[in-house]
Order: C-alpha cells, then structure tokens, then sequence
C-alpha cells in the first residue's frame, strides 16, 4: 500500500483564532492557560481532519504560537543574552519577547531579526548565536505535543527543522560563533531529542533540510554527511524532507545519507523525480511531493497519476505521497468560502483539499483509477474549464505589451540631474522625515469597513468616514513635524489586496487568510487572468489628502512584484509576463498621480527579494525582468517627480546591483532590527541614490529612544553620505496604535532635528 502524509499543516485556524487568542494574550485580556487551551484545540482540529482524510502519518511539531524556527530556538535553549534568560527551561513571555520585545512580564528588550522564509511571504524569526551559546533542551512542547496527538489515537510523525538548516538560518556576529562551528555542540541535543520521541512510540521522524536545494559551500556539504551519520543510531526512521526547489548538485548527497526515507519536491522541481528514484538506495523510501503546497489552484490528478504510476510499479510500498511542502502557505478551507463563482471556485483546492487530493492518489494507486472515480472526474473537469475559460486571456492587454519598447523602462535623465530638480521642488531640509504609508487600522476603520461590505452604510457615507481618517492622519503628521506625508491608507484593507480589488484579473476570498509572521495574517489575492485598470485607484484619494497641507504628500502605491509575489498566481504562463501586465497598469496609474499635483510617488516592492530563485544560476533573468518590471511602473513621469520604493526584511548583498537597476530617487528600507547592518551592502555597492534606513522596528511595541535612533543614523552615516539620508521607520504602521504612533513619531522627528544641528560636525563620530 501507498503510504500518504503531510509536511504541516496551516495553524491559524479556518477563522484566525489563533491570531485573536495570541493577541488577546498579549493585551492581558486572556490568560496563559486560555491561550494554550486554544493551541490544543486547534491541534487537535487539523489532526482529526487529516485523519479523517485519510493520511497514514500526520505532522506533530509543525503547530507554533508565533514561528517554527523560534521554536526550535527556544527548543535548544538559544535565547540572547539580552533576554535575561538564566538557563533552563524557557518560558512562554520569553518567547514573546524574542518575537516582539515584549511580554505579559519580562523586561522588554529588542526583538531578534526577522527575515522571509527561503522564496516564501512568510516571516521566521534568525536565531542568534553568541560566543557563550550552550544547547540544552529547553522546552517540552514537542514532546507534549506528541502524547497529545498520540492519546486522540493520531498516527504521529514528529517534525524538526534539521540541524544543518537551523544552523544556516540562523547568525552570529563573533566569528568565533559562526553557525557551523556549533554543529559538534548542537548534534547532542538533536540525539536526545529524537531519543525522546522514540521512548513516546514515534517510528518515523520528518526531519526538514531545505537547504539541500540551495546552493552549498563545501564545508556545509561535508557537514551533512558527518551529521547523519551521527544520527542514524537514533531509534527511530527519518524522513529527510526537502522543498521548494531540485536538488541539482546535492541529490547524490541526499540520496546517499544514511536516512530511511527522502522526501523531493514534484511540483517545483518534477524533472528531478526519475533521478532522485534511481539514485536512492533499494531499502529507502521516495516521499514525492505531488500536491502544490505553495499554490491554490486544483491538482491534476490524472497527470500526476501519469507520472506516479511508473514509479509506483517500480518502488511498491517505498512510493509515499505527500504536497510539495508544508500547506502552511495556503488557507484552510475552501469549503467556507460562499462569495467565489462556481467556475472559479472549480479551480481551486486549499489545505483541506489538498490532502483529500493526496488520499485520492493514494486511493487510485493502490485500488486501480476507478476507485477514485469521482476525484479524478471533478479535477478533469476543472483542468478542461481553466483551459477553455475565455475570462483568462483579453486581446487588448497582449496588443499593449507587445508595444513596450526600452524607451519605456527608462526616466528621462540619470538620479544626478533629477536629484537636482527634485531638491528645487520640494526644499526638503536634512536628513527628511516622512512614513513608509499606512497609519493605524482603528476598530473605527475596520467597523466602517465592515458596515459598507454588509451593505449597512452607503458607498458615500463610507467614503466620508475615511475622509475623516485621513484629515486625521494628515493633522497628526503636521503636528509632529513630519517633511513629506501620507494619507494613512485608512481606505486600504491589505497593501496587495486593496489594489487587486480595483484590478480586473484579480478575484478574492473571504476566508482565504494565511500567516506572515506571528499573529499577522493576510489574505492573498488569486490572480487568474490578464490584467486591467478600469479606472485610476488612488489618485482621488491622493488629491484629497494633498489638499489638506501645503507639505509634500506622498502618492503611495504596491509595486509589480510585490502583486504577483504576494498573490497566488495563475501558473498558465511564465511569471514574468503576469508581472508585465501589473506594472503596465501601474504605470498608468503613477502618471495619474503625477498629473493630479503628486510630486512624490512611492511604489513599494518589499517582495523583490522575496522572489529571488533559490539557486544562483537562476537569478541573472529574474532579477533582469523584476527591475525592468518596476521601471516601467515608474519611468512615465518627469523628472521632478520623486519616485520612492521600500522594502524589508531582506538581504541586500545578493541583488545590490539589481536594487540600483530600478533606479528609484528614494528606497526605504528595513535597518532597526539589524542595527545598520544592512547599509553595508549599499556602502560597499557605493549605491548612488538616497537611502531611508529604518531608525525604530514597527513590528515591536517598544516606544524608540531619541538617543537610540540618533546612534543609528550616526552608524548610517559612516555608510552613507549623511546627504543622501532619510529618517524614517523600517515599515507602515497599520498595526500599531495611535499613541504609540504619536510617541514614536515625535522622538524620530526629535532626533531627525538633533541630526541637522549636528551639520558642520562629523555625525559618523559624534557621540560614539
């Protein structure tokens, strides 16, 4: 018999309760034994469903409070000194504070960095490693977590992150702590680790390397083969789990490691499953992952049985079937959703459904197709209407992108002579302040929000509560001394999902919610087809906002990129041609902007980096079409006008050049958490335009010194010329509230002030 499991499963609940719980914790209004009480429930939730599906082992371990690498930190005991923890076990606000800074109780302290998962929109927290780092096991939780699952009757399959890939994800700043000279201290603890979930009755352990489709310094290649070694005297199988991507030129070092089994991803990489198949040793299992855990769109069954069916025939019972990856990156359940038309909704399958899928190729393998008769009939027909839909394809929009010539990617004249009239126009001072675009999403905002989509207040009546807002908003940032504005974004529900709505091409959900990072959740837009703006999406409210101050008001809009990496996206045809269609109607709406009186445009793209291949190889054609993308977005105005862009939670090194390639006049970008470090690929680059680093992390509720963000800038400055420096935080502040919206914001403008009184001094030295 075929055996069929899961990598994870998506922990939020079908209606976030996992994200109302947490935050209802972190506000007092719950206690501890509340919000735990709600992770076991939901736990058991997504097991018993599972189960019900029909996998044979189902994932223990992929369930976390906040994020899975934290929890494999705080798992080995690697908190930070700054976090006071003394040894021992770790407790749940020192997690907290980890994650966030701040606590129920616990001194607050500076968040750890967070940074994307691999080429995923979601967020894991880097594990620091100091020169006194000492691994013990430090939490129970797995553990617990197992005789949980096993006391429902669950048939358990632990999972870990590897200890290769934790080291990886993880950073040091003392060489003397560098992540893979921990691995001989580290290895113990993963031993005990899985000697405990023997002695709990677990056979077969998921053990995730993901870095295995990566590309790998030798060192860390011969790290492998040392560290399996090591554990294959543990008491139970492991599952080698990789994804995201082909192993290429580590799938002789898969293959060959002393593992009982090793999972490959067949959606992304499926050229590789006859080479991986032929190279695995005769008593290992091939786990194929045949069900798109990154995507929402309906497997074909039938093809996937096509491919499946040899090598059935040629591994019997070492074939297991799983998703590609952990379904954490779609949304529970499309059964809640009542608001999709029926053709649309045929197209689709979310967590839920995709593990009925992976049942039903287990069903049709084992028991011939007809078993699986009705799975197979509703996915052909799905398969034939996505093909012949006419909703997919319109004449106008192949007609327009067929005229981009290169005149259109490109402004009128270099940075140095914009630069110039742009300073004229706006008369900005030193070290310029301004946000990254949204201001707090008040329960007033979200009630009005609510009422027009029930129908209980009218479109004009909607219209004028966030008109309100944003006088608000504007009134606010003149009081505190803001140089440029926004208008708060109080209209916007999601940074991707406000636009998509105005798109035609884009269709939504109404439960559809997948996590980013710890309790924030979004809500992905599906882009099925080609791409049009019926009418301008943000120039009226601009306008408004613009007439409210005589300071600069920022036009703010969702880069191309960012669109479709934020978006589940049509897979019909290649990425970069998607990509085209959005920024071809972005354009249309920066010059509409332009010519409504917006003399500063800012068009984020925080998901640039985000999209980067996985593998070196193939990163000169993405990052080429990525840049050219966002340029023809931006290239239609004159040079007066001041394109800005922001981006976060990203490496710069490795695309510094193409960062340069968008040639926009301002980038924002995510520096607090670092502390400046990040400014260091744009010093070495020598990058020419002007750089904002954020000087306060919004993602913490801790209020940022004046002293603080003065230090920062002072580090920014001996990167940056102090000329080409703005101030600003590292992202919007949606999430968090007013006050301490109006406490930040006036220590930044606070020490933006100090900054220009210490001109004619060297501010890379003063103070330090």
């Amino acid at each position: 018999m075929t055996t069929t499991h899961n990598l994870g499963f998506p922990r939020i609940g079908h209606r976030r309760e996992l994200k109302f719980a947490t935050e209802q914790y972190w506000r007092g209004e719950i206690d501890r034994d509340t919000l735990l009480r709600t992770g076991r429930e939901l736990r058991e939730r997504h097991w018993k469903l599972q189960q019900a599906a029909g996998l044979d082992l189902i994932p223990v371990g992929d369930f976390s409070l906040y994020d899975q690498v934290l929890d494999h930190a705080v798992m080995f005991g690697v908190v930070p000194r700054r976090f006071g923890h003394a040894g021992g076990p770790v407790d749940l606000d020192t997690m907290f504070r980890m994650a966030r800074g701040r606590a129920p109780t616990g001194t607050p302290a500076a968040a750890c960095e967070m940074t994307k998962w691999f080429d995923t929109n979601y967020h894991y927290l880097v594990p620091e490693f100091e020169t006194d780092t000492r691994f013990a096991l430090s939490s129970e939780h797995l553990f617990e977590q197992v005789e949980e699952a096993g006391a429902l009757g669950i048939p358990v399959k632990p999972v870990l992150l590897g200890p290769l890939s934790f080291l990886w994800l993880g950073k040091s700043r003392d060489t003397r702590a560098a992540p893979l000279a921990l691995l001989e201290q580290l290895l113990p603890v993963y031993g005990e680790v899985l000697e405990r979930l023997a002695g709990l009755g677990a056979d077969w352990v998921q053990i995730d390397e993901p870095i295995l489709t990566l590309d790998l310094p030798a060192a860390w290649h011969k790290a492998f083969e040392s560290t399996y070694h090591r554990l294959q005297s543990a008491p139970v199988k492991l599952l080698l789990t990789t994804y995201f991507g082909a192993l290429q030129d580590n799938l002789c070092l898969a293959a060959n490691l002393p593992v009982a089994g090793l999972h490959i991803d067949a959606v992304r990489a499926p050229e590789q499953v006859a080479a991986v198949a032929d190279w695995l040793a005769p008593h290992k299992v091939l786990s194929v992952g045949s069900v798109d855990g990154r995507n929402i769109w309906r497997t074909d069954l039938s093809a996937a049985l096509d491919r499946l069916e040899p090598l059935r025939e040629a591994l019997g019972e070492r074939l297991w079937i799983a998703p590609s990856c952990s379904l954490l990156h779609v949304p529970v359940d499309l059964g809640q959703e009542d608001r999709l038309d029926a053709e649309l909704r045929s197209w689709l399958a979310f967590a839920t459904q995709k593990v009925e899928e992976v049942s039903a190729l287990k069903q049709a393998l084992d028991r011939g197709r007809e078993a699986a008769v009705a799975a197979l009939q509703a996915s052909d027909a799905a398969v034939h209407s996505r093909a012949r839909s006419q909703r997919l394809h319109r004449p106008e929009v192949r007609e327009r992108m067929a005229r981009v010539d290169a005149r259109m990617s490109q402004r009128q004249h270099p940075y140095s002579e914009r630069a110039r009239v742009q300073h004229q126009r706006l008369n900005l001072p030193a070290f310029p302040t301004t946000t990254i675009g949204s201001f707090p999403q008040t329960d007033e905002i979200r009630a009005a929000r609510r009422d027009f989509k029930a129908g209980r207040i009218t479109a004009q009546a909607y219209d004028d509560k966030m008109r309100e807002q944003i006088a608000y908003a504007v009134r606010q940032q003149e009081d505190y001394g803001l140089d440029v504005l926004v208008h708060g974004e109080a209209e916007r529900n999601d940074m991707v999902e406000y636009f998509g709505e105005q798109l035609e091409g884009y269709a939504f959900t109404r439960y559809g919610w997948v996590q980013s990072y710890g309790s924030r959740c979004v809500k992905p837009p599906i882009l099925f087809g080609d791409v049009v703006r019926p009418h301008p999406m943000t120039v009226e409210w601009a306008r408004y906002a613009q007439a409210l101050t005589d300071k600069p008001m920022k036009g703010m809009l969702t880069g191309p990129v960012t669109m479709l990496q934020w978006a589940f996206v049509r897979d019909d045809q290649p990425r970069e041609e998607t990509c085209l269609q959005v920024a071809l109607a972005l354009r249309d709406e920066v010059t509409d902007l332009e010519a409504a009186g917006i003399g500063v445009i800012q068009i984020d793209e925080p998901a640039l980096r985000e999209g980067l291949p996985l593998r070196r190889d193939d990163w000169t054609g993405y990052l080429a079409w990525a840049a050219r993308c966002f340029r023809i977005a931006a290239s239609g105005v004159r040079d007066e006008t001041q394109i800005h862009t922001h981006m976060c939670y990203s490496e710069f090194n490795d695309i510094i050049e193409a960062i340069a390639d968008l040639d926009a006049d301002v980038i924002t970008i995510e520096t607090a958490r670092s502390d400046m470090e990040l400014l260091d690929a744009f010093h070495d680059f020598d990058y020419p335009n002007e750089i904002g680093p954020g000087v306060y992390d919004i993602h913490s509720p801790n209020r940022p010194e004046v002293t603080q963000m003065v230090e920062l800038m002072r580090k920014a400055a001996q990167r940056i010329p102090a000329a080409r420096l703005w101030v600003n935080p590292d992202c919007g502040l949606k999430t968090r509230g007013w006050p301490e919206v109006e406490d930040s914001l006036r220590n930044m403008v606070t020490a933006a002030r100090q900054l220009r009184r210490m001109q004619g001094q060297d501010i890379r030295t003063t103070g330090s």
